[in-house]
């Protein structure tokens, strides 16, 4: 039986305000770029074919998902893009971090090993919320 998340319900709501936050700085960060919102928008889910590592079992699965939505990888390569004058990477960060603070926003978080549903801030249910620890 996994273990439950330490974080109290106000961390989890702190979370998910910063995601929120987060999420919202991306959409007007992505003004940066030189491309349109149609484009942020139009990539926004692209972060989620990480989930296809599930098809080689939840520990491959979570350290996929977890490579894709680590908002520190995204939002330094972001900075390396804006630094470097590579737009494309640039765009790529934004986005990036962007979908992993909306999935924060929403109450999903980090997967553990243990299967999809496990996460940091605790364990989704069957309609897809996540289930306030004790």
């Amino acid at each position: 039986m996994p273990a439950k998340p330490v974080m109290s319900k106000v961390n989890i709501i702190h979370l998910r305000l910063e995601g929120l936050a987060l999420f919202v700085l991306s959409i007007i960060s992505f003004r940066l770029t030189p491309y349109g919102l149609g484009w942020y928008f139009g990539l926004l889910l692209l972060p989620d074919l990480s989930m296809l590592g599930y098809l080689f079992g939840p520990k491959a699965g979570a350290w996929c998902y977890n490579i894709a939505h680590q908002q520190g990888i995204w939002l330094m390569a972001a900075l390396a893009g804006y630094y470097a004058g590579m737009p494309l990477l640039l765009a790529a960060g934004i986005i990036f971090t962007g979908h992993s603070a909306m999935d924060r926003a929403f109450g999903y978080g980090l997967k553990t090993e243990e299967g999809f549903a496990y996460t940091h801030m605790g364990m989704l249910n069957r309609k897809n919320k996540v289930e306030k620890p004790a």
